[in-house]
Order: C-alpha cells, then structure tokens, then sequence
C-alpha cells in the first residue's frame, strides 16, 4: 500500500516539473523553480502532512501566486518585488499558524526496506 503512494506522489510531482518547463515557462532555465520546493513543504506542513489537506494548502498557495499575477497585469501601483513575495509571506504566515499544531508522521526518516525485508 505505501508502495504505491509513493509511486503515485512520484508521478504527480513529476508532472508539475513537466508543466513548469512545458507548459509555464515553455523552456528549461536554471533556477526555474526558485523557491517553489519551500512552498511544497509548507503546503505539507500547513495539510498537517495528509495528501487531501496538503492538496488544499497547495491550492491556497497557488491561488496566491495567481493573485499577485494578476495584480500585477491590473498594474497596481505596488512594487513588483513586493507582489512576487507575496506567495511566499502566505505561506510562512501559514507555518506561523500552525506552530506546534503539525506533527510529523513517526517514520518520517526511517528507511523503507520493503514488506518483506527486514533490516537486520
């Protein structure tokens, strides 16, 4: 069963790499994920580490980007840098929140030998 969650959150991160290099910036750039990885531990973090909360983090903060996307096309009088920010002040607010409130599962940096195996 673990197996197979693994696999499949293997895939679906796959994906959003492909779509950020196909479909976003349409082009491989070093760099192009500035900061993105900080936002997916926080979605983790802010879904109290469960694929449907994390799921609905990664939403929220993505409609945060979007947000200042689009802010930034109405050509609001607020400095660019600041609008950039602005995912990810949403997310070390949301870390704020839940100080405390998140607790890693147990066997978060336990080797994974198979049902099978055993470690001796």
């Amino acid at each position: 069963l673990y197996t197979r969650q693994v696999v499949i959150s293997g895939c679906l991160a796959s994906l959003g790499g492909a779509y950020l290099t196909l479909v976003q910036v349409r082009f491989f750039a070093e760099g192009m994920s500035a900061g993105k990885g900080f936002i997916a531990i926080a979605a983790l973090i802010f879904g109290r580490w469960h694929p449907v909360g994390s799921a609905l983090a990664c939403l929220l903060f993505g409609a945060t980007e979007a947000l200042q996307l689009r802010i930034q096309a109405l050509g609001a009088n607020i400095p660019y840098q600041f609008l950039v920010m602005l995912p990810y002040a949403i997310a070390l607010l949301a870390l704020v929140g839940k100080l405390g409130k998140s607790t890693p599962p147990k066997a978060l940096g336990t080797p994974y030998f198979g049902e099978n195996r055993h470690s001796d």
